[in-house]
């Protein structure tokens, strides 16, 4: 069994959280027809989390198929467990009823029903950290911050958190919440892994700046950074050789997301260091992220078994030395300083 989570303070909030953040978007999704996570492999997951210290549990308001089901079965499961152990973050921006106008969005009407919607699903009455999923180009920001901004007020949520959006976009609600004295965001989650630092390079200055958690999703690049993919064809990065039921084999999105040079000199770099350190390349990945030095990184990971879990948990006992982090943060390099390209 892997040894047990410490726990690290989220940001510059009061509050501490487990070194790893178990994300649920598996939790009664199908995918092809295939319910990714079963109720019954969900709960497992979940004790397995518990018991190995885990107190920090990810899902969103439209996470399974139909939306809610992820919510619903973690809620069935904290039904019996001390609620005040654990610290729950959940989202809201995307459509969840496709016959309601105003069922999308940031809007305070959309946020004020996902919300009630959401702790009912988890048997609570209040959440710990609510993130927005996207960032809502029809609503303005200061409907947004003002809406959030009372239910920290009545109590309904303890902190704000933002998903995937530009630096200037994190930047402006930020100074929003500032000049009109709102609470602000206080955590971040962008798609952030060994293989892809640059492209959010500007986003997580502003998180080292402004002294945000960074809750990365996709640390192991959808398993690509596990190891468990070969290169099919050097003249195409693309092609690649992936397992039966993995992400690369039932899912059109993985090839555009995560496969290209860059992303293939970085696994080779992270597999020579995992071999150095007597480790597996997923805990190197992992513990790569949670050594970045400029943020409070805390990984989510998406394990589908207590297996996959424990591995993960693994990551906490990886020592890297400050050259083998460079090595993996310089693969992302040529010969002459150029940055590999991401499709």
């Amino acid at each position: 069994m892997s040894s047990d989570l410490s726990y690290r303070r989220l940001g510059s909030t009061g509050t501490s959280v487990s070194e790893l953040c178990l994300g649920t978007w598996r939790f009664g999704r199908e995918t092809n027809g295939v319910v990714e996570t079963p109720k019954d492999e969900a709960h497992e997951l979940l004790d397995a989390f518990a018991d190995r210290g885990g107190n920090f549990i990810d899902t969103a308001n439209v996470y399974g198929t139909p939306s809610g089901r992820s919510e619903s079965w973690i809620g069935d499961w904290l039904a019996e467990r001390d609620r005040s152990e654990f610290v729950l973050a959940s989202k809201v921006y995307f459509e969840f009823d496709p016959e309601d106008p105003n069922g999308s969005g940031l809007s305070r009407t959309h946020i004020r029903e996902q919300i009630e919607g959401t702790l009912d699903r988890l048997g609570t009455d209040y959440l710990d950290l609510y993130y927005i999923h996207r960032w809502d180009d029809e609503t303005p920001i200061t409907e947004t911050l003002s809406t959030l901004d009372r239910l920290v007020a009545e109590g309904t949520i303890n902190y704000l958190g933002a998903s995937t959006m530009a630096a200037w976009q994190l930047t402006k609600a930020l100074w929003a919440s500032d000049v009109n004295d709102w609470e602000r965001f206080e955590v971040t989650q962008p798609l952030f892994h060994a293989g892809y630092y640059e492209d959010v390079e500007e986003y997580l200055d502003v998180c080292s700046d402004q002294g945000l958690a960074v809750c990365p999703y996709s640390p192991l690049a959808g398993g690509f950074l596990t190891g468990k993919y070969e290169r099919a064809d050097p003249e195409d990065p693309t092609a690649v050789v992936a397992p039966d039921g993995s992400r690369g084999s039932i899912d059109d999105r993985f090839d555009r997301f995560y496969l290209s040079e860059r992303g293939w000199h970085v696994l080779d770099a992270v597999r020579a260091v995992a071999d150095e350190v007597d480790a597996s390349p997923a805990q190197v990945a992992l513990r790569w992220l949670m050594d970045f030095p400029d943020a409070t990184v805390v990984p989510i990971v998406g394990a589908r078994t207590v297996e996959q879990l424990d591995e993960n948990v693994g990551a906490t006992d990886v020592d890297l030395s400050q050259s083998q982090w460079e090595r993996i943060f310089d693969a992302r390099y040529d010969e002459d300083g150029r940055r590999w390209g991401h499709r």
